[in-house]
């Protein structure tokens, strides 16, 4: 009776420590123009110093606990990401950019060490262990992928040394990265609920990297909050996914996706190019239907119990006056009338829940927003010496100027020419009389040892459009360097730009992140079936050669006569002498028959 009780009593303790809140999820659905929805999957979790410090976790993983441990890293920030954000379409970044990263895998963290040699050794042991925790080739992240920005980034938390070290910032990034399941898995065991329940229960790896821009994030910081005298470390996890909802529509037992049948087709009929051979689709107006099914494949399984029993895990940022069907037994609260309306859901721990919205035509939208710098970057000029690089800013704002910190990670064998670097107004009426390049800090490149580092910080007038242009040369590599892709490019990271002195509603300063598309360079590549023909030809020069000058030392030309009676020559003149006494016999058979 009394073990009864004691496990009745820790399961009370049990359940009143989940209650206080230290594990929180949230989907938040935003329907997007042109029949798209943006999803963001959140899940926070706290952990106290001193039972992360003594691996005493909870709701932390703890294998990534261990490997963070072991690397001394302070706060962690890792990036997944593929596809392209489209801000003409989808306005303003989800975060606002803070949780999205490059395409391809990003990483940076700050490092307790004494020295950056020390520093740089703890950074390859994080790597690896995220290598393996992740199923990524994070591993790959060496010294001509780290770079160390100065003003790019900032620390979210109340970071501390420890043993009077130093803290030393380090930055990489694999911009060729492809991002699949093998991936995604990993992030849901690092959950507690481990994608069984709760809003993880909806992640499927077919339908998250199906979608048109998808981004996994992973941040880990410690944070002391005012009146508690023990400060906590706190695991923030999110995935953020663009779904096309026709494309999401498709059953699973049908993942090949065929053209719509002509019947089914929405032509725009006001096109003058417009008959029964040429369609052109016609923009949806209307708010499409969708279900939490549909979009996913499955039913949401109930929510996580280690939530909280007050917790509303899914929201969805539309009008009120939008029809939306939820499942029986679930409670809706709708927020205050407004510009920006949404409704969040209550639902029990063991049911299922599934949202369904029908057709229908909206006369208010949901406000977008929009980016407050708009950056385009690629590379111009032509041969496999010499190229340009050409990014273009410009600020849709016509009252306020931009001011912002553009960063660029180059590999060594692109060696940038700072005296070309230039920076002016390209749009017209445009002026601006104080310097468009405030501030800059530039670290050249060591061959095979590190990479460029381009930090600049630029001011953007109002209702202008910026260029900033320089020159590179391309450099030659070994044969052993070369891909096995080699003719396809090398991957050049994407530019970071943090955008400065921006607050949020509550007037508290904010960061701003928004990162360009990642480039290929052509590089000078050889012929590689060249070393093939070179083998093929001296092996077949070599063997001609040899085999003729050994028959030459090795054999010995004699006359016939010269060899003496060996069991050889015995042998064949048996042979002959059995072959004449053949043909005399037969020649005296003929002779009798004539």
């Amino acid at each position: 009776m009394s073990r009864s009780l004691l496990f009745l009593l820790s399961l009370v303790l049990l359940v009143l420590s989940v209650a206080a809140s230290d594990y929180d999820e949230r989907l938040t659905l935003t329907p997007l123009p042109l029949g798209s929805l943006l999803a963001s999957f959140d899940f926070r979790s706290n952990e106290t110093v001193t039972d992360y410090e003594t691996q005493n976790f909870r709701f932390f993983p703890r294998s990534l606990g261990q490997a963070l441990r072991h690397a001394s890293t302070e706060e962690l920030h890792l990036r997944f990401t593929s596809g392209r954000w489209d801000p003409d379409t989808w306005g303003a970044r989800p975060w606002d950019g803070t949780k999205e990263g490059g395409t391809g895998v990003e990483l940076w963290a700050w490092v307790d060490a004494s020295s950056e040699e020390e520093a740089f050794e703890k950074w390859m042991t994080l790597t690896q262990s995220l290598s393996g925790l992740f199923c990524a080739s994070l591993n790959f992240i060496d010294s001509t992928r780290t770079t160390r920005p100065i003003r790019s980034f900032q620390s979210q938390g109340t970071v501390k040394t420890q043993n009077g070290n130093g803290l030393h910032f380090l930055h990489g990034v694999l911009p060729g990265e492809v991002v699949c399941t093998e991936n995604l898995t990993p992030f849901l065991k690092l959950l507690p609920c481990k994608g069984k329940a709760g809003i993880s229960s909806l992640l499927d790896g077919h339908k998250v990297f199906d979608a048109s821009w998808q981004s996994m994030s992973i941040d880990v910081r410690p944070t002391c909050i005012l009146g508690l005298t023990d400060c906590q470390m706190e695991i923030s996890q999110t995935i953020d996914v663009v779904l096309d909802i026709e494309r999401s529509k498709r059953p699973r037992d049908n993942p090949i996706p065929r053209p719509v049948p002509i019947e089914n087709l929405i032509c725009d009929e006001t096109k003058p190019y417009h008959s029964q051979d040429a369609c052109y689709p016609k923009d949806m107006t209307d708010e499409m239907a969708w279900s939490l099914s549909d979009l996913f494949g499955r039913a949401m399984a109930g929510s996580c119990p280690l939530a909280g029993e007050d917790a509303k895990p899914v929201c969805l940022n539309v009008p009120h006056e939008r029809m939306v069907l939820a499942s029986p037994g679930v409670t809706e609260f709708k927020s205050e009338p407004g510009p920006l309306e949404s409704r969040c859901y209550h639902m029990m721990p063991t049911e299922e829940f599934n949202l369904q919205l029908t057709q229908q035509d909206m006369s208010a939208k949901h406000e977008l927003g929009h980016e407050l710098l708009r950056a385009e970057r690629t590379i111009t000029g032509h041969g496999a010496a010499r190229g340009g690089m050409r990014t273009i800013f410009t600020n849709p704002s016509s009252t306020e100027s931009v001011e912002f910190v553009y960063f660029e990670s180059l590999p060594w064998f692109m060696r940038p020419f700072m005296h070309t670097l230039n920076a002016q107004i390209t749009s017209p009426g445009s002026i601006h009389d104080g310097q468009i390049i405030t501030d800059m800090y530039y670290r050249p490149a060591i061959d095979r040892k590190r990479g460029t580092q381009l930090e600049l910080v630029m001011t953007v007038p109002p209702a202008s459009t910026v260029m900033l242009t320089y020159d590179f040369e391309k450099a030659i590599l070994r044969y052993t360097e070369y891909p096995p892709d080699a003719n396809r490019g090398f991957n050049v990271a994407p530019a970071v730009i943090r955008i400065l002195n921006e607050v949020d509603a509550t007037g508290t300063p904010k960061d701003v992140y928004i990162r360009t598309t990642s480039l290929l360079l052509p590089l000078p590549t050889p012929d590689f079936s060249m070393p093939y023909n070179v083998i093929i030809l001296t092996s077949t020069v070599m063997a001609l050669a040899f085999g003729s000058i050994y028959n030459l030392i090795v054999r010995r030309f004699v006359g016939v006569d010269e060899v003496g009676d060996t069991k050889l020559q015995r042998l064949v003149k048996g042979i002959s002498g059995a072959v004449v006494a053949i043909k005399d016999r037969v020649a005296g058979k003929s002779q009798k028959m004539e």
